[in-house]
């Protein structure tokens, strides 16, 4: 459904006045402390110590040696934030009030209006299947709004999700670390599936990456409510479920937690931490934990 630019511009704005003062009630100050490595750029090299974090060890130079070496930072005035945002047709699930679309653009704003108030540039890589919109990194009121007008109404081409194209293309345009927000269902292509592994591996050595899944119960659970036709949002295909059937739902759950768990794993053999936040629950909630834990 497209929307007058009058209505967008009421949306942006009442997105604004939430998520402006829900930042200071989830940050609170901790915004430079939470995530590791933030606010840290790369320095030298030298050899490890009982007590340096293993996650700064230097893995080329210490096969070059043969004695573990880490990476020494040191800590960068100018920050910044980089918002990896899933715009594939899947976003537009909802069986509450919010759809995934609403909350992802909820979250990005609370977080980009937390790296405003440090002072710190935040930029915006909008995909699918594809790169569909880069929004360089700024810094200022005026261009995280701009920001969220994009994620209210921008218009995907793709039809499917490819996370390890955005991974790539994160890597290539942010040569120094940022703090990485991945906001998405995490309903990847199965064609991509190959491809994220190595692509987690590298953007996850480069920046620091939080995973943020945004799900609606409905992915998960069938309500039992008879035969009903459901569609793939991404794919087109269509085909009937007798959700009465307690077979019907197991399997639907079971297929669901499958792709889920294996997502998962693989988000965390590569260090990238995960939150995730229902279309019915508050996310403000799951985002303080999500700072508690880091």
């Amino acid at each position: 459904m497209q929307h007058s630019d009058e209505e967008i511009l009421k949306r942006v704005r009442r997105i604004e006045i939430k998520t402006r003062g829900l930042s200071d009630e989830i940050f609170a100050g901790k915004y430079h402390t939470a995530f590791r490595g933030r606010g840290m750029s790369f320095a030298e090299v030298r050899e490890y110590r009982v007590g340096d974090d293993v996650r700064d060890i230097d893995w080329n130079v210490t096969a070059r040696s043969d004695r573990a070496h880490v990476k020494v930072y040191e800590e960068e005035r100018e920050l910044t934030m980089m918002l990896l945002v899933d715009v594939s047709p899947s976003r537009l699930f909802g069986s509450e009030e919010l759809t995934k679309k609403n909350l992802i653009t909820e979250i990005a704003a609370t977080l980009a209006f937390s790296a405003a108030k440090n002072n710190d540039k935040v930029g915006c890589i909008l995909f699918s299947d594809h790169i569909e919109k880069f929004i360089p990194p700024k810094k200022g009121r005026s261009h995280i709004l701009m920001i969220i007008r994009e994620l209210v109404s921008f218009t995907p081409q793709g039809r499917s999700t490819s996370i390890s194209e955005a991974l790539r293309y994160l890597v290539g345009v942010n040569k120094k670390r940022a703090t990485t927000f991945l906001l998405s269902d995490l309903i990847d292509s199965p064609d991509d599936m190959p491809k994220l592994e190595d692509a987690l591996k590298i953007a996850s050595s480069k920046h620091d990456i939080m995973a943020i899944r945004v799900y609606d119960k409905r992915d998960r659970e069938l309500p039992n409510v008879g035969i009903i036709e459901v569609e793939d949002a991404e794919t087109g295909a269509r085909d009937w479920l007798d959700t009465s059937s307690r077979r019907v739902r197991d399997f639907w759950l079971e297929q669901y937690t499958q792709r889920h768990e294996a997502m998962a794993a693989m988000l965390r053999h590569n260090r990238v931490d995960i939150a995730e936040v229902a279309t019915d629950e508050d996310y403000v909630a799951e985002l303080i934990k999500m700072f508690k834990k880091r």
